[in-house]
């Protein structure tokens, strides 16, 4: 007598698959049978004035009403903003004079301005106020013709 091919374990995958086949179509039969309470005035979102979504519609009286000259989308024109003077002032805060380069701190902006002792019209060291003129470098800002003020 020939043994059958049908093991236990293709029996009860079979059997899921069969199961899960029939869950899925009661759920969809079911999603299908209470969508027709659904209206489209039950799935619609409101947005208040504060940006929040709601349920309940905007109240009119709160709208208000926006000029659209007044909205602005982009970066703002150089000509607008305010020119800075191209000689500045600072203080070495360091400099490697084996390597030839170092920072000073601009006093306007405390920002820290990279120089190299090829910009220099002066020989300088820490401490010093110098002025100087700033560039853009490949990694920053870059200060050129430095001289010391005192």
């Amino acid at each position: 007598m020939a043994k059958s091919q049908e093991t236990f374990n293709k029996k009860e995958v079979r059997t899921k698959k069969e199961k899960k086949r029939k869950d899925k179509e009661k759920k969809r039969l079911d999603r299908k049978e209470n969508d027709k309470s659904a209206s489209f005035d039950d799935m619609i979102a409101y947005v208040d004035e504060n940006g929040m979504i709601s349920s309940t519609p905007p109240d009119p009286s709160k709208r208000k009403t926006i000029e659209l000259e007044n909205i602005s989308i982009s970066v703002p024109t150089k000509e607008s903003l305010p020119q800075l003077d191209p000689v500045r002032k600072g203080i070495v805060t360091f400099f490697n004079e084996s390597k030839g380069f170092g920072f000073i701190k601009d006093s306007d902006t405390e920002d820290s301005v990279f120089v190299h002792v090829s910009n220099l019209l002066e020989e300088i060291k820490e401490g010093n106020i110098v002025s100087f003129e700033v560039e853009r470098g490949p990694k920053g800002p870059t200060a050129t013709q430095v001289k010391v003020v005192r």
